[in-house]
C-alpha cells in the first residue's frame, strides 16, 4: 500500500515543476537547472507508477482544452438532499447523542459528483437541483488538484465541493478591467467557472476539488467507518475536506476551534457539517422528505434586523458603471447604526426583486459589511434608471463577467472625471489634503479643473476659491501648500494616480521594480514584456499598453511630468535584502499600525507578500506562533519557519 508521504511528495513535485515551466516558458527565466528538472520529473513519474495516481495538473500529462455547445443534463442515481441546519452549538451535541461523528468545514462552492471507472475519471456531474445535474467532465479534468487516474480499478463514486480559493479569487478580480464589475464572491465565480462551455476558461480560474463523501467503492471494506473512507480517498490522491472526529463531549470545543480559524481560511466556507461515522447506522436512519438523517449543518449565527427600503441610489464610477446602493430605515447591527448596503449590480437587484417600501432583512457579512439577506415583499417595482443620474444621458445594460451591470456610455460624463480626480489626489496617490470629492466637484463645476494638470494651477483662481463657501484665505493657503508638497512623488504612486484600469498600488510597484523605476522604458514596453512580470497578467498588460498608446492620455502624462518631480529611487545596500523572498502575514500586529505597513516594508526591501502559505513561502509572520491555525499548520507541514513580529524586527536589524 502506498503511503500518504508519496502522495504529498507528488503534490510538491507537481507544484515545483509547474512553477519551473511557467518561469521558463512565460517569464524567460530559469529557477532550476535542466538536470534538476529532469530528475524531479523522473521522480514524479516513478511515484505515479508506484501509487497508480496521476494528479490533474501533473506535467506528465496534457489535458486538451474542449469547447462544447451546451452542457448535457443527467439524473443522479440517488437524490442529493439538502442538510437540516442549526445555529445552536449545544444542539449538535444533543443530535450526536452517543455516536462518534466527523465535523468538517461546509465548503462554499459548487457540489460535484465524480465517477471513476478502471482507474480513470469517467464522469463529473454538478448537483443541479438535487435530482438532475449538468455534465461537466471536461471542466473537471482541468481542476487544479483532481486526480485523473487513481490506483483503484473498480467503480468509485464520490461527492465533493469545487471551490476557488480567496487568494485566486482576489487575483482574478484584480485583473478585471472594470473595478465595479468584479465578482461578488468566490462561490459565484466558481459556479460560472465550473459550468463554462470552454474548459480553457475553467483552467485559468484555478478551481480545486475537496472530497466530502464517498458514495460507493466496489469491494472495499471500510470497517463501517466514514473516517476510514475519507482517509482511503486521501490515500488515492484526493484532497479531502478538513475534519475532526468528535463525540457529544468534544463537539462544542471542536466548533470553537473551527470558529477561531475562519479568518485564516483561504478556502471559502459558510459553516460546518456534522456527519455520523457509523455507516450502517447512518443507512438505517434513512431520510426525511427533505434531509438525510445522518448529517446536519451548523451555520454561523448572523445578527439580522428587519427594515424597509426607502430608495436605491445609483452611484456613478469613473469607469462608467452605475452601482446600486440600497437606502433603508436605520437599524442597529453588531453595535452600530446602518442604513445603506451595496446591492453590487443589476443582476442582484433583479434577483432580489426590489421595490420601494419592501420589507428587507439585513445583516453584516463577517460582522463588517452591511448586506441584504432577504427581500420578504419581492414587489419588483424598482425602476431602473433610463438616464445617468449625473450627466442625464441614456444608460445601457451590459453583460460583464456573467452579471448584468448598468452603464453610462457617455465619455464626457462628469462623474467619470470626478472619480478619476478623486483617485488622483487620494492618500496612496498624490495625497493632497483638502481636495475632497465634494471640493473637486465644486472646482469642476466652476471650471477651475478640466484635466489632471489643472490641479497644480489652482493658484490661477485664488480670488474665486477664497470667496467660495467653506473656503477662505487660510483654507486656500493650506490647500496650495499641500499641492506644492505633493509635486514630489514616487513613480509607483504616480502610476497608481493615473487611474490605469487594473493598476492598483501593488501592481504599480511591480511595474516600477521590473523597469527599474524608468517611466520611459515602461511607456515603450510591449504587452508581452509587461505580461511576463510575475503578478501582472495579460489583461493588466494590455490595459497599460492601451493607456500609453492613447495620444490624449500620453499628452496628459507629459503635461504632468512638466509640473511634478519624480523622486529618484535608490536601491541602497540593504533595501533589496528580501529579494526573491515571499512572506505571509496573519493575525494581529503590535509594532505596526496594521499589516499593510508590514507588507509595504517587505516590498520596499524587494520581497513579496502572499495571501496564503505555499511551498514558495519563506516565512509566515504570526505573533501567535504556537497557534494551530491552518496557516501555521500548513507552514509547519512544509518546513516553513513561523516567526513572531519581534523576530521579524530582529531580521530587519540584522539585514540593515
Amino acid at each position: 500500500m502506498w503511503t500518504m508521504t508519496a502522495i504529498d511528495e507528488m503534490k510538491q513535485l507537481v507544484e515545483q515543476l509547474n512553477a519551473a515551466s511557467r518561469a521558463y516558458y512565460q517569464e524567460s527565466r530559469e529557477i532550476m537547472s535542466n538536470y534538476e528538472y529532469d530528475s524531479m520529473y523522473d521522480r514524479l513519474r516513478e511515484l505515479e507508477k508506484e501509487t497508480g495516481t496521476v494528479l490533474g495538473n501533473s506535467p506528465t500529462i496534457h489535458v486538451g482544452y474542449e469547447v462544447v455547445s451546451d452542457l448535457p443534463k443527467e439524473a443522479h442515481e440517488s437524490p442529493m438532499l439538502s442538510l437540516d441546519k442549526t445555529k445552536d452549538r449545544q444542539a449538535l451535541a444533543e443530535w450526536l447523542g452517543g455516536q462518534k461523528g466527523l465535523l468538517s468545514w461546509k465548503m462554499d462552492g459548487l457540489t460535484i459528483v465524480l465517477t471513476y471507472r478502471d482507474g480513470s475519471l469517467y464522469k463529473a456531474v454538478t448537483r443541479g437541483n438535487g435530482t438532475v445535474g449538468e455534465v461537466v467532465t471536461a471542466n473537471a479534468r482541468v481542476f487544479d488538484n483532481l486526480p485523473l487516474k487513481i490506483p483503484f480499478h473498480g467503480e468509485l463514486v464520490l461527492r465533493g465541493e469545487a471551490v476557488i480559493k480567496y487568494s485566486d479569487f482576489n487575483r482574478i478580480n484584480e485583473e478585471i478591467e472594470n473595478a465595479d464589475a468584479k465578482y461578488k464572491n468566490p462561490r459565484n465565480l466558481c459556479s460560472g467557472s465550473v459550468r463554462q462551455l470552454n474548459n480553457e476558461i475553467t483552467a485559468k480560474r484555478h478551481v480545486r476539488f475537496y472530497a466530502f463523501t464517498l458514495v460507493r467503492a466496489e469491494s472495499v471494506d471500510f470497517h463501517n467507518s466514514r473516517e476510514e473512507q475519507m482517509r482511503w480517498l486521501s490515500g488515492l490522491g484526493f484532497d479531502i475536506v478538513e475534519f475532526r472526529t468528535v463525540t457529544r463531549d468534544t463537539v462544542e470545543d471542536a466548533v470553537e476551534d473551527f470558529a477561531g480559524r475562519i479568518g485564516d481560511q483561504d478556502v471559502p466556507s459558510d459553516g460546518l457539517v456534522l456527519t455520523l461515522d457509523d455507516i450502517e447506522y447512518s443507512r438505517s436512519l434513512g431520510t426525511t422528505a427533505k434531509f438525510p438523517r445522518d448529517s446536519i449543518a451548523f451555520k454561523w449565527a448572523d445578527e439580522t434586523r428587519t427594515t424597509h427600503l426607502l430608495e436605491v441610489e445609483w452611484s456613478a464610477s469613473r469607469t462608467g458603471l452605475l452601482n446600486p446602493i440600497a437606502v433603508f430605515e436605520p437599524v442597529e447591527l453588531e453595535g452600530t447604526t446602518v442604513s445603506r448596503a451595496s446591492v453590487h449590480n443589476l443582476s442582484i437587484v433583479e434577483s432580489l426583486q426590489l421595490g420601494i417600501g419592501d420589507e428587507l432583512t439585513v445583516y453584516k457579512a463577517n460582522m463588517i459589511i452591511p448586506q441584504i439577506a432577504e427581500n420578504r415583499t419581492r414587489s419588483g417595482r424598482l425602476a431602473i434608471p433610463a438616464v445617468c443620474p449625473v450627466c442625464h444621458q441614456p444608460t445601457e445594460v451590459k453583460q460583464e463577467n456573467d452579471v448584468k451591470v448598468l452603464y453610462c456610455p457617455n465619455p464626457a460624463c462628469e462623474a467619470k472625471n470626478i472619480k478619476g480626480l478623486t483617485l488622483f489626489v487620494s492618500r496612496d496617490a498624490f495625497n493632497i489634503e483638502g481636495l475632497s470629492e465634494a471640493t473637486l466637484e465644486k472646482f469642476v463645476q466652476n471650471g477651475f479643473i478640466r484635466n489632471l494638470a489643472d490641479i497644480f494651477r489652482l493658484e490661477d483662481h485664488k480670488d474665486a476659491i477664497v470667496d467660495m463657501d467653506g473656503f477662505g484665505e487660510k483654507s486656500y493657503n493650506n490647500l496650495i501648500q499641500a499641492i506644492d508638497k505633493s509635486k514630489q512623488i514616487r513613480l509607483d504612486r504616480f502610476l497608481y494616480a493615473l487611474g490605469i484600469s487594473g493598476v492598483g498600488l501593488a501592481n504599480a510597484k511591480l511595474l516600477c521594480r521590473h523597469f527599474n523605476y524608468d517611466l520611459d522604458k515602461l511607456r515603450r514596453a510591449s504587452a508581452d514584456e509587461i505580461a511576463s512580470i510575475d503578478g501582472i497578467g495579460p489583461v493588466i498588460a494590455a490595459s497599460v499598453c492601451e493607456y500609453f498608446a492613447d495620444e490624449s492620455k500620453s499628452a496628459q502624462v507629459d503635461a504632468l511630468l512638466a509640473i511634478i518631480h519624480l523622486e529618484e529611487v535608490r536601491e541602497e545596500e540593504g533595501l533589496k535584502d528580501f529579494e526573491g523572498m515571499t512572506f505571509v502575514i496573519t493575525g494581529n500586529v503590535h509594532h505596526f499600525a496594521n499589516r499593510k505597513e508590514v507588507k509595504e516594508l517587505i516590498e520596499a526591501r524587494g520581497g513579496k507578500v502572499a495571501g496564503s502559505v505555499s511551498s514558495k513561502t519563506n516565512y509566515l509572520i504570526n505573533n501567535d506562533a504556537a497557534s494551530r491555525s491552518s496557516k501555521n499548520q500548513k507552514a509547519r507541514s512544509l518546513g516553513i519557519p513561523v516567526i513572531t513580529e519581534d523576530e521579524f524586527l530582529r531580521m530587519l536589524g540584522e539585514n540593515a
